[in-house]
C-alpha cells in the first residue's frame, strides 16, 4: 500500500502530537481556564488593584521625600511676626489652667461675617432681638 504526501504529513503530525500530548493538554487547560470569566475580568482586577496600590506607593513617597521639613525657629518666628513662648511656659497643666477659669455654661451664639455682607451688618443683632 503506498501513501501520498498528505497521509505521510498527517501520520507524521498525528505522531508528533501524540509524542508531545503533555503541551497539548497544557494548552487545553489554558485555553479552558481564559474562557472563564474569573480569568478574563477578575485576575486582570486584582492585577491592576496590588499593582496599583504599589505604584501609588511610589508616587506617595516622593510627596514626603521633597517636602521641606523641620522645625520652626523663634528667630525664624519673629520674621514672619509671630510671637512664640517658650516651651518650658507651655505645659498641659498650665492650659488646663486657663481652661478650668472659662465659664462653658454661660455662653452667646455669635454669628459670624459672611463674605458677601458689609462688616457692618456682622455686628448688628437681627430685628426683634
Amino acid at each position: 500500500m503506498l501513501l501520498n504526501n498528505r497521509q505521510i504529513v498527517w501520520f507524521l503530525v498525528y505522531h508528533y502530537l501524540k509524542k508531545n500530548s503533555k503541551m497539548n493538554s497544557f494548552q487545553s487547560k489554558l485555553q479552558r481556564y481564559t474562557n472563564r470569566k474569573f480569568f478574563r475580568y477578575g485576575v486582570p482586577f486584582l492585577l491592576l488593584m496590588v499593582g496599583g496600590s504599589f505604584g501609588l506607593k511610589q508616587f506617595a513617597q516622593l510627596r514626603y521625600t521633597f517636602s521641606k521639613k523641620g522645625t520652626l525657629t523663634p528667630e525664624e518666628a519673629q520674621r514672619f511676626g509671630l510671637d512664640m513662648k517658650k516651651p518650658e511656659d507651655v505645659t498641659l497643666e498650665t492650659e488646663f489652667e486657663k481652661i478650668k477659669t472659662i465659664d462653658i455654661d454661660n455662653w452667646q451664639p455669635v454669628r459670624g461675617p459672611r463674605p458677601w455682607e458689609d462688616e457692618t451688618l456682622a455686628g448688628a443683632k437681627p430685628a426683634g432681638h
